[in-house]
């Protein structure tokens, strides 16, 4: 069993900031590429930004400059660090991780439930 959880969504008010959490659990032997992606309602789902295993990053265009992207392979987590929020940002965030199961040495794509984000004008 696999399991991500995100934490640390909420309201904010424009221009301020707001740190997400994705915590990876369960039958894990290595994590390759971690991201966030995020939905607005009546939106498609994008992607927000993602690190690779070595810590190489890229991010949306619409949040580059704002947001950062890391992660702590011991605690095996994902953060978000959103600063100079816009209303626009507004969305449920959710973190994807491609993840090697231990002992079946296969991989698999997982999905967090996802947190929401408010940002008021």
């Amino acid at each position: 069993q696999v399991q991500l959880v995100e934490s640390g969504g909420g309201l904010v008010q424009a221009g301020g900031s707001l740190r997400l959490s994705c915590a990876a659990s369960g039958n894990i032997f290595s994590i390759d590429t971690m991201a966030w992606y995020r939905q607005a309602p009546g939106k498609q789902r994008e992607l927000v930004g993602s690190i690779t295993s070595g810590g190489r990053t890229n991010y949306a265009d619409s949040v580059k400059g704002r947001f950062t992207i890391s992660r702590d392979n011991a605690k095996k987590t994902v953060y978000l660090q959103m600063n100079s929020l816009k209303p626009e940002d507004t969305a449920v965030y959710y973190c994807n991780a491609e993840i090697m199961r231990r002992y079946t040495a296969t991989w698999g794509n997982y999905w967090g439930q996802g947190t929401q984000v408010t940002v008021s004008s």
